[in-house]
C-alpha cells in the first residue's frame, strides 16, 4: 500500500507533447490506490484524448465550465473540485500555463481550480530547452514556489524539438515517487522506526496441539497501519493471525511461539525509536514437548508448564532512548494492576483495556481503552473502532515525543 492510497488526486493536463505520458501517470496513481479525476485545458485534447483518461481514471474528464452542446449541463464547480482534491498535480505544465498561474490569470477551468485549491499543488514543467531556461520561465517557477507550490524538476534528455537538454517532463514513475517522498517528509513520524508486536503466540504441546489464546491481532495491525500513515517505518512482528496488511513502509515478520517473538523483538529493538507491544504473549509454555502425538489413553492429562521469557520486562531493562509502550488486559483492579505493570516494566505508556467492557478485548472490531503515562496521568476513551483507538494511541505517543 502506498502513502497515496485513498488520496483524492486531481490531475491537470496542459497543452504540451508530454501530455501523452499522463495515461501512464493516471494508471500509476490508480494502481497505488488513489482516486483520480482529470481536468484538461481545451488545447491539451490535441495531444491525448479525454476518452483514454476517463477510461483509466474511471471518472469523466473535465475541460470546461459547462458542456456547450448540452443546454441542461450542470456547471462544473471549480471550487468543489478544488476542495475535493487532496493533491493537485499539473503535468505537463507548459510555460504558458505557469505564467498564467503566477499572474493569477484564470481563463479556463484548470486555472480556476488552481486558484480555488486548498490542497498542496505540484507542478511538473515541460517545455523545450530554450523556453525552460528563459528568464520569464524561471521567474514563473520562482513565483509559483513563493506561493507554496511544489515544483517537480524537469529532466535532462531528448526533447520534441530534437534538442537534448533540460525541460523534459519527469517520467510518471519519478513524479509518483517525488510526491510520495514529499508527503512522507512532512509527516510527524517520518524516519522514525517503530517496532510493533501483534496477535497471540502458540506454545506446542505435541506436533498437532498447542496452548494459545483468543487474540486476533486486529489491534496491532491497526496500530501498524496508523503508524505507517504517519510516515513511520514499521516492523510488525506477529503471531498466528488471519489479519493482512500491505504497505511499502511495513515489514511483517511472522512468528509462532513466545520464544520466537522474544528473539525477533530483541533483534530489532536496539535500532528502533518506538516499541509498541500489543501482542498477547503466552505467560507459560510446555516444559516437555512431545515429539509424537500424545495418544488419548487416560481420562486426564497432566502437562508441566514453565514461564516464558517476559518480552516487555526485558525491553524495559534494555531501554535507552526508545519510547516503550505496553498493553494490559485486566479483569479486576484494572487501574492498579496496569500502573504496577507500567512501573515494574519501565514503560512510558500503558494501554489498559478490560474484558468486562462490552465490545472490548479479543476478536472484536472495537476497543475501549485507558491510556496511563509514566507520570500516572490518565486518559479514558469511549468505545471506538480499533482503527480509531490506534490513532488515539499514536496521538499520545506524539505528545510524549514532543514533550
Amino acid at each position: 500500500m502506498s502513502i497515496l492510497s485513498g488520496k483524492h488526486i486531481l490531475l491537470g493536463i496542459t497543452a504540451g507533447i508530454a501530455a501523452y505520458k499522463t495515461a501512464s501517470l493516471v494508471r500509476l496513481f490508480v494502481k497505488n490506490g488513489a482516486h483520480v479525476k482529470v481536468v484538461m485545458t481545451p488545447a491539451s485534447k490535441e495531444f491525448i484524448t479525454p476518452l483514454t483518461l476517463s477510461t483509466l481514471s474511471k471518472n469523466p474528464v473535465l475541460d470546461s465550465f459547462t458542456n456547450e452542446d448540452d443546454d441542461n449541463e450542470v456547471w462544473n464547480n471549480h471550487v468543489e473540485l478544488g476542495l475535493w482534491a487532496d493533491i493537485f498535480l499539473i503535468a505537463p505544465a507548459t510555460a504558458n500555463t505557469m505564467s498564467k498561474m503566477a499572474s493569477g490569470n484564470s481563463d479556463n477551468l484548470l486555472l480556476a481550480i488552481y486558484l480555488s485549491a486548498k490542497c498542496p499543488v505540484y507542478v511538473a514543467p515541460a517545455m523545450d530547452l530554450d523556453m525552460y531556461r528563459h528568464a520569464s520561465s524561471k521567474t514563473s517557477m520562482s513565483t509559483l514556489q513563493s506561493y507554496g507550490n511544489i515544483i517537480i524538476p524537469a529532466e535532462v534528455g531528448e526533447l520534441a524539438s530534437g534538442l537534448v537538454g533540460a525541460g523534459r517532463m519527469a517520467e510518471p514513475a519519478t513524479i509518483v515517487k517525488f510526491i510520495e517522498s514529499h508527503i512522507l517528509e512532512g509527516l510527524p513520524l517520518y524516519q522514525k522506526k517503530i517496532l510493533i508486536t501483534a496477535g497471540p503466540t502458540y506454545e506446542a504441546i505435541d506436533p498437532v496441539r498447542f496452548i494459545g489464546n483468543h487474540s486476533s491481532g486486529k489491534m496491532g495491525f491497526e496500530i501498524a497501519k496508523a503508524a505507517s500513515n504517519l510516515g513511520a517505518e514499521v516492523r510488525l512482528i506477529t503471531g498466528p493471525t488471519h489479519q493482512k496488511i500491505s504497505s511499502n513502509l511495513i515489514t511483517v515478520i511472522p512468528v509462532v511461539s513466545a520464544q520466537e517473538m522474544y528473539e525477533q523483538v530483541h533483534q530489532f529493538y536496539e535500532n528502533c525509536d518506538i516499541a509498541i507491544l500489543s501482542a498477547a504473549v503466552a505467560d507459560y509454555k510446555i516444559k516437555f514437548i512431545s515429539n509424537q502425538k500424545i495418544k488419548k489413553e487416560e481420562h486426564s492429562l497432566t502437562l508441566e508448564l514453565e514461564k516464558t521469557q517476559d518480552i516487555l520486562a526485558s525491553l524495559g531493562k534494555l531501554k535507552n532512548n526508545q519510547l516503550l509502550v505496553g498493553f494490559a488486559l485486566e479483569t479486576d483492579n484494572e487501574i492498579t494492576n496496569a500502573i504496577k505493570k507500567l512501573k515494574n516494566k519501565n514503560l512510558d505508556l500503558i494501554v489498559l483495556n478490560s474484558l468486562s467492557d462490552k465490545g472490548a478485548g479479543f476478536g472484536t472490531n472495537t476497543n475501549k481503552v485507558t491510556l496511563i503515562k509514566r507520570d500516572l496521568s490518565t486518559t479514558n476513551f469511549p468505545l471506538k473502532s480499533k482503527a480509531e483507538v490506534s490513532k488515539d494511541i499514536l496521538n499520545e505517543i506524539l505528545k510524549l515525543i514532543d514533550a
